[in-house]
């Protein structure tokens, strides 16, 4: 327990007819934010827990793996889905389908993804500088939201770069689009996630968007950072990606926070080796093979150990990991007698790389309006991102 936490009680964000005790949301991340991981955070504290994203076209085709990735357990009490998408037919499509189907409780969309396989075809974080298609995608998708009361969000960056800003006037037209909430990562599409998140543009949309909640993201690893977020933008919630890779625990800290209470978790070895073996276990029974499940398990070892003295040849063999058997095999070679190693566990995590000029569509920034040969060259643009 830290004594000298920060303290701060943070009511309930609400989302429409939804109610989000905890006000933190677990941000969509491909390959991480599965069934097994959001049931691993659910079981530490309260949040809104969204799956991996997926695209509008996936869902529209029913393709296999976008239909896993918006699969929830029957004990997720708000079941969350993110959708991406760059034509306003294909949203309406895939969000009518899981409105009409019952698939979701929530939906958010996708307007913040940096990555250059996503904005060389004008997504992501880049689409919000047509406003036309901005608008188009989010009206048509909260149009469709509405016919059963689903909330529908939107997550965004900043703009694409510090000349081509776009967050204030995307707001506006969200608002008066009629979304339940905007998210804004305090970065633009260039930055990625190099340098440090802009919190004072969280701030600024925050006043200029009054009545309508506000989620901000960016640079949060810890609960202290959460209350710090909170105190200086006045948000009604955060949003959680990198910071709790590696970390499930911290949605217990992230509650205790905003319940008031200093308590926080502070895992010795021992626990974070019993938290990594149960993750691996939901793993095989998300995907309901052990193989699968393992190999997804790789990724997260040097996260859960960042900080703890665990040898190299060590963290090499669990990160080829074949089976359950021989992942409690090595587990067990650890020193079980190391407790919390302190900051050297806290603090950045991820790869935060280096500014990036991002990649866009020829002639993408001419114009704030979508061209024909624009819109031609959109009808493919899905068919390109992996994860469904």
């Amino acid at each position: 327990m830290n004594s000298e936490a920060p303290r701060l009680t943070l009511p309930p964000l609400k989302l429409g007819k939804l109610t989000v005790d905890t006000p933190v949301v677990l941000a969509p991340m491909a390959g991480v934010t599965n069934k097994a991981f959001r049931r691993l955070c659910s079981e530490y504290g309260g949040g809104l827990y969204v799956t991996e994203m997926v695209t509008a076209r996936a869902l529209v085709e029913r393709k296999p793996e976008s239909m896993r990735i918006i699969e929830h357990d029957p004990d997720e009490k708000i079941r969350s889905i993110q959708i991406y998408g760059v034509d306003a037919v294909n949203v309406g499509k895939a969000v009518r389908m899981v409105v009409e189907e019952d698939r979701a409780d929530h939906i958010d969309l996708n307007f913040g993804c940096p990555a250059p396989k996503v904005t060389r075809r004008g997504g992501g974080a880049a689409l919000p500088w047509k406003t036309d298609l901005f608008t188009a995608i989010v009206q048509t998708a909260v149009k469709e939201a509405s016919r059963n009361d689903i909330p529908l969000t939107i997550k965004m960056r900043k703009g694409i770069d510090d000349d081509h800003i776009t967050f204030l006037e995307s707001a506006k037209i969200a608002r008066d689009a009629g979304v339940a909430a905007i998210a804004l990562h305090g970065r633009t599409a260039a930055q990625h996630y190099s340098g440090k998140a802009d919190w004072d543009s969280i701030a600024q949309l925050r006043e200029l968007i009054p009545d309508v909640p506000i989620l901000g993201n960016g640079d949060i690893f810890s609960a202290e950072d959460a209350v710090r977020m909170v105190e200086q933008t006045g948000v009604d919630g955060v949003v959680i990606g990198r910071g709790c890779q590696g970390r499930p625990w911290l949605f217990g800290d992230l509650q205790n926070a905003f319940e008031g209470s200093p308590e926080r978790i502070l895992p010795t070895l021992t626990e974070v080796s019993d938290m990594i073996y149960r993750h691996a276990e939901l793993l095989v029974e998300t995907f309901g093979d052990e193989t699968r499940g393992l190999r997804e398990i790789r990724k997260h070892v040097a996260w859960y150990f960042k900080g703890y003295p665990v040898g190299g040849e060590l963290r090499a063999k669990m990160a080829q990991v074949p089976d359950l058997a021989t992942f409690r095999e090595l587990l067990a070679q650890l020193d079980h007698t190391i407790g919390y190693p302190g900051a050297a566990v806290e603090g950045s995590r991820g790869r935060a790389g280096s500014p990036k000029q991002p990649h866009l569509p020829d002639g993408w920034l001419d114009s704030r309006i979508l061209g024909d040969a624009e819109r031609l060259g959109l009808v493919e643009a899905e068919l390109d991102i992996s994860g469904g």
